[in-house]
């Protein structure tokens, strides 16, 4: 582990809320949250794009937690927030290049997918439609890296839905372990399944697309159990109700995630083949035993164990290993010595 993980700041949806909150419209809305993420060193940002009577069909119960979003409808909920055209996010993607920041979207359905398609690098596929073969057969076919979330779903679930993005033309493909959960409690979050993902499938990048309130254990442990790709809600206010906004990261959240992360980093080092650091070598020096005579000694006498004592500091002499080889080997002593002489 030579490096952080790419953080991708999930921003959704929450820029409605947003907009209503500081008094601007969405697309504004959308704009001062990706200069958020931007500013504390977050270089992707993920929106979702659908239209509600493509994605749910009237009667569709919730599945989130309904103390924090009372809306039980996914029709209705969705509904609140697909009001932005196509050319709006092309305005909010341009926006992003100006800045120096990833574009990506979520798309729902295939009219979406293919009007996004024109704005992103690469592709994110949601973990409810791993078994959409539509949507995954288009989104292969357009060739770009695709991200795909596998929260809910079966191992033979994630082989199918890998093998038809293989087989359209998607090469490039990283498994997010995700938890279908909203909120997902941290003992729930299953993050075992990070390795499981990567012993199951060898050839692809395995990451971790999190639901969990923000907590920088979860974040990291994921990370140390291998995610290089992390995706986490972002907003500008968690105490907003509704939607993602209450298992969301804030900037100042992300910002200290990766403070505490470059730290671990730094405590990690490096993956070099380096046994011992240099800044240890005034300690072997000093701290480690040498090997003192403890009576006088004539030449050509044969070492003996019984002749010496190990005691700090080894500095430039031999140390004890090295003596027991050369008593085991029979060697004799070069010149005259005198007790407390270290031997070098």
């Amino acid at each position: 582990m030579s490096r952080l993980p790419e953080i991708i700041a999930e921003i959704g949806v929450n820029y409605y809320d947003i907009a209503s909150q500081i008094g601007v419209d969405p697309v504004q809305a959308a704009r001062e949250m990706v200069k958020a993420a931007k500013n504390v060193g977050i270089g992707v940002v993920k929106f979702q794009t659908y239209m509600a009577e493509k994605l749910a069909a009237e009667n569709s119960p919730a599945y989130w937690d309904l103390s924090e979003e009372p809306t039980a409808s996914q029709r209705e909920l969705f509904s609140k927030y697909d009001k932005l055209s196509y050319r709006d996010f092309s305005d909010i993607a341009e926006f992003c290049t100006d800045i120096g920041v990833e574009f990506m979207s979520t798309p729902f359905d295939a009219e979406s997918a293919i009007a996004i398609n024109r704005f992103v690098e690469r592709h994110k596929i949601a973990s409810a439609d791993i078994t959409n073969i539509e949507l995954l057969s288009l989104i292969g076919s357009f060739g770009k890296p695709i991200i795909l979330s596998v929260g809910g779903a079966t191992k033979d679930e994630i082989e199918r839905a890998v093998g038809v993005l293989y087989r359209n033309g998607s090469k490039n493909i990283t498994l997010l372990h995700c938890v279908l959960n909203y909120p997902t409690a941290n003992d729930k979050a299953n993050l075992w399944k990070i390795q499981a993902i990567k012993r199951a499938f060898g050839n692809v990048r395995v990451g971790y697309s999190d639901h969990t309130k923000f907590s920088v254990s979860i974040l990291e442990t994921a990370w140390l159990l291998g995610a290089e790709v992390i995706e986490k809600h972002f907003t500008l206010d968690k105490t907003l109700r509704g939607n993602d906004h209450y298992h969301a990261a804030s900037p100042e959240d992300l910002m200290g995630l990766l403070r505490h992360m470059r730290k671990t980093l730094g405590a990690i080092g490096s993956e070099q083949e380096v046994w011992y650091d240099v800044s240890e070598e005034k300690s072997r020096t000093n701290a480690r035993r040498g090997v003192y005579l403890k009576k006088d000694v004539k030449a050509d006498e044969f070492l003996k164990m019984d002749d010496v004592v190990f005691l700090r500091p080894q500095g430039d002499g031999i140390d004890p290993m090295e003596w027991n080889d050369k008593v085991r080997n029979r060697e004799t002593y070069r010149e005259n010595k005198k007790k407390g002489d270290q031997i070098k």
